[in-house]
């Protein structure tokens, strides 16, 4: 039999919420270890305490995982609004334009 369900709340006493805190983030950074390893995929966590305090996980550098999820993000917003792109071109000819007169 499985556990029982509970109520997802704020856990009011501090102690057991940076215990639960600590738990639940060991184990999604252990999730998302197994998803990179099993699945092949380019994974990136990034977590943040109540305190602040900085907690990341990354299957190759984080630095390559946020520049390939920007050009990605980038990509879908071209593929998205194709106008956007012929805006900036047309803005930068006319600079150019500017430029050469």
């Amino acid at each position: 039999m499985g556990r029982g369900k509970i109520v997802i709340r704020r856990i009011d006493n501090s102690t057991s919420r940076q215990v639960t805190f600590s738990k639940r983030r060991n184990g999604i950074f252990k999730k998302a270890k197994e998803l990179g390893i099993l699945c092949d995929a380019e994974v990136g966590l990034v977590i943040f305490s109540s305190t602040g305090r900085l907690y990341e996980y990354a299957s190759s550098s984080m630095k390559s995982v946020i520049d390939r999820y920007g050009r990605a993000k980038e990509e879908q917003q071209l593929v998205a609004n194709p106008n956007s792109e012929l805006k900036m071109l047309c803005a930068l000819f006319t600079g150019m334009e500017r430029v050469i007169v």
